[in-house]
């Protein structure tokens, strides 16, 4: 099993992903990459996206997925936007358009990010 860290962009891992109002029945978790994670993927050939200027790459599972905290404890809340985490996967066999897939085995918060969801709480 392979490890790297990223930032989450958008976490589903507490319930499917749902894309154009269907349920995908993937968990899943899209992150933005440093330059040396992305290469280290894109080596493997792993197709990565770039959203403003920043590589990012969805990893998926149609199981749930293992979740735990820095200590090694099981993690209850939500993994926020910004959050830090590392993430256990594995790759399938390459694709010749879409690159090689990656699952998502588990996941570690390393540094939960504030929610910001934008919403004020003097409303």
């Amino acid at each position: 099993m392979a490890v790297a860290e990223m930032k989450v962009a958008f976490s589903n891992l507490r319930e499917t992903e749902t894309y154009q109002g269907q349920d995908t029945g993937r968990f899943t978790l899209t992150g933005t990459l440093d330059d040396a994670t992305a290469e280290m993927l894109s080596a493997q050939g792993v197709k990565i996206k770039a959203y403003e200027d920043m590589a990012q790459r969805k990893f998926a599972s149609k199981f749930p997925v293992k979740i735990i905290d820095v200590n090694g404890l099981p993690f209850t809340g939500d993994i926020t936007r910004g959050s830090l985490v590392r993430i256990s996967y594995k790759t399938g066999p390459a694709h010749p358009v879409h690159g090689t897939p990656t699952y998502l085995n588990a996941v570690r918060v390393l540094e939960l990010a504030e929610d910001a969801s934008g919403i004020d709480d003097e409303l």
